[in-house]
């Protein structure tokens, strides 16, 4: 038996999950053209400060969103501890 509401919910769920991954990918392009010029100018990989404001920040838009911010700070933490292992390794 086919489930025609339950398909097309999922039908969306792919489309959002693609996107997801096509905006990481273009995320982690820019974030390893950073890496590369902070490598370049002897600067730090990690930059505690604007992560503080960047996780503030996401946490704001995500209870706006009615998104628990809790979650959001985990799934930006997790990004930019890989961006950081990324920046890191540029250094050499």
């Amino acid at each position: 038996m086919s489930d025609t509401v339950l398909t097309g919910y999922r039908q969306s769920i792919d489309n959002i999950d693609a996107a997801l991954v096509f905006m990481l990918a273009e995320r982690f392009k820019i974030t390893q053209a950073v890496g590369r010029y902070k490598a370049e100018n002897e600067l730090p990989p990690a930059d505690p400060g604007r992560e503080e404001t960047q996780i503030a920040r996401l946490r704001q838009l995500a209870s706006d969103a009615q998104l628990d911010p809790e979650f959001s700070e985990k799934f930006l933490r997790f990004i930019i501890d890989e961006v950081i292992r990324h920046h890191e390794g540029f250094r050499g």
